[in-house]
């Protein structure tokens, strides 16, 4: 019992040094992801802890990012990520891109959604992979897409849609429209804002 008041006392200072030097974790993960991109993060956004880059690194970022802990973004050949001003990335947020994947401005992705632009698909009895399809996914501006949600190769998701939670977009949304399910079908419009 000695031992563990001992032990904890002797801890407490470091507990709060690490919670003093907390707030240069996101502006190390913000350095580091300049230094991988080869391009400064603009100064206006927020990266809140490690984005892990995987393929040529083409990406291309908006003003006022706000991107959370856990990002994944590959990006292979011709493929360019591009994420518009005042973007949220939720933790984890997948972003996969071929050919093409376009976040508009004001759009907020939610914790471990996918986006990807390029998927494997099989057939048969055997279900033997036939293939890859690549094509790029457009998101519109003021987008919300729930946490868990993938979107599918080739999908164009319209100003200020919403996406459920754990939806399968495998089709367009159009503008103004909510989706939700699996795969992700039309729920009802959402009210014009004035």
């Amino acid at each position: 019992m000695m031992v563990r008041f001992l032990l904890l006392a002797a801890l407490r200072p470091l507990a709060a040094l690490a919670r003093a030097l907390r707030p240069l974790t996101g502006l190390w993960a913000q350095a580091r992801l300049s230094a991988a991109l080869m391009e400064p993060v603009p100064a206006s956004s927020r990266v809140l802890g490690r984005v892990e880059l995987r393929g040529t690194r083409r990406v291309t970022l908006g003003r006022r990012l706000r991107l959370h802990a856990g990002q994944y973004w590959e990006t292979r050949g011709a493929g360019t990520i591009y994420l518009g001003d005042g973007v949220v990335l939720g933790r984890g947020v997948h972003l996969v891109a071929h050919a093409g994947v376009y976040v508009g401005a004001g759009t907020v992705i939610g914790e471990y959604a996918s986006v990807l632009d390029t998927n494997r698909f099989c057939s048969g009895a055997a279900r033997q992979p036939q293939g890859t399809r690549v094509s790029p996914v457009v998101i519109g501006r003021g987008v919300h897409i729930g946490r868990g949600a993938a979107v599918l190769p080739g999908v164009t998701i319209g100003d200020g849609a919403v996406v459920g939670a754990n939806a399968v977009v495998t089709r367009d949304v159009p503008a103004g429209t909510v989706f939700g399910g699996v795969p992700a079908q039309p729920l009802h419009r959402r009210p014009a804002q004035a």
